[in-house]
C-alpha cells in the first residue's frame, strides 16, 4: 500500500498540505513525474488512503486530500520516521 519512493512523500505532502489540487502535489514532491503521481494517487484512492474531490467547475477542479485511513496510516508511520531521523543524525561508526 504504501511501497516505493513517493507514496509515502505524497502521504506526508497531503498531511503538510491538506486538500491539494495535482499541479500543487507536484510542486511540493520535485522529481515525481505526472505518470508516476497520477498512478499513485489513484492506487491510494482505490486502497481508500486518499479522497478525490471533483468540482464541477470550467476548468475542472480536482483536490486530493487525506481520508480518516490516510491519516492514521500517518500516524502509524510517525515512529518510523522519528527513527529514521534519529540514525540520520547519529554518528556512525566505521567498520573495522
Amino acid at each position: 500500500m504504501i511501497g516505493g519512493k513517493w507514496k509515502v512523500l505524497i502521504l506526508w505532502a497531503l498531511h503538510e498540505h491538506p486538500c491539494r489540487r495535482f499541479g500543487e502535489l507536484r510542486r511540493l514532491l520535485p522529481g515525481v513525474t505526472e505518470k508516476v503521481l497520477a498512478s499513485h494517487l489513484r492506487e491510494m484512492e482505490a486502497d481508500g488512503v486518499v479522497r478525490r474531490v471533483s468540482y464541477d467547475e470550467v476548468p475542472p477542479r480536482v483536490e486530493y486530500a487525506l481520508t480518516e485511513d490516510g491519516v492514521r496510516l500517518n500516524d502509524a508511520l510517525q515512529p518510523l520516521a522519528a527513527w529514521g531521523r534519529e540514525r540520520a543524525s547519529a554518528p556512525r561508526a566505521i567498520p573495522g
